[in-house]
């Protein structure tokens, strides 16, 4: 189900905040790093145009960046954030899909706290928030953004894949586009 990215008040959403955070593993006393990692990968169509994530931290037109890669885990909230201007996306981007993936080969049902959530950027007001931990998968799709009427709609997926890099998660993610 689609939701149509506008305030309480209809006008359309121009800014939207991507959010992941988690705490990392304790075993035996003693706590493991854990590094999720999350991305947003841009199509035109089924066409891939460009991938922002811990190793590209803006899109080339610069509507969507990655405010900073957290190996850890460590510290309270959001670890890692992904911005889209919606405004600013180019015209022949259809769709923005928004993944997290374990960096350090965990299933999310081994990460503590783990969560991703949407958020308005004017408002911060959350659209969407879900649990990651006890997912039994490297990778999720967490949910799409698709440009549709002249404005933007969000799209819930939370299905998991077989990916610890997103460059890995590209043959996946056909299925959820459009």
């Amino acid at each position: 189900m689609s939701i149509e990215l506008r305030d309480h008040s209809g006008i359309p959403i121009g800014y939207l905040v991507m959010a992941l955070g988690w705490d990392p593993i304790r075993r035996w006393f003693r706590e493991r790093d854990i590094d999720l990692n999350a991305a947003a990968l841009l199509f035109r169509g089924e066409q891939l145009t460009d991938v922002v994530y811990h190793e590209q931290l803006e899109s080339r037109d610069g509507s969507v960046r990655h405010h900073g890669d957290s190996t850890t885990g460590e510290g309270k909230g959001d670890n890692e954030i992904i911005t889209v201007d919606l405004a600013t996306v180019p015209a022949e981007v259809s769709t923005v899909l928004f993944l997290v993936t374990c960096y350090s080969g965990h299933t999310f049902a081994a990460v503590r706290n783990a969560f991703w959530r949407m958020v308005d950027g004017g408002s911060d007001t959350e659209i969407s928030r879900h649990q990651l931990s006890g997912v039994a998968a490297t990778g999720l799709v967490m949910g799409t953004v698709v440009r549709a009427d002249g404005g933007w709609k969000f799209r819930n997926i939370n299905e998991g894949i077989p990916a610890q890099h997103p460059v890995e998660a590209a043959p996946y993610l056909r299925q959820y586009l459009g």
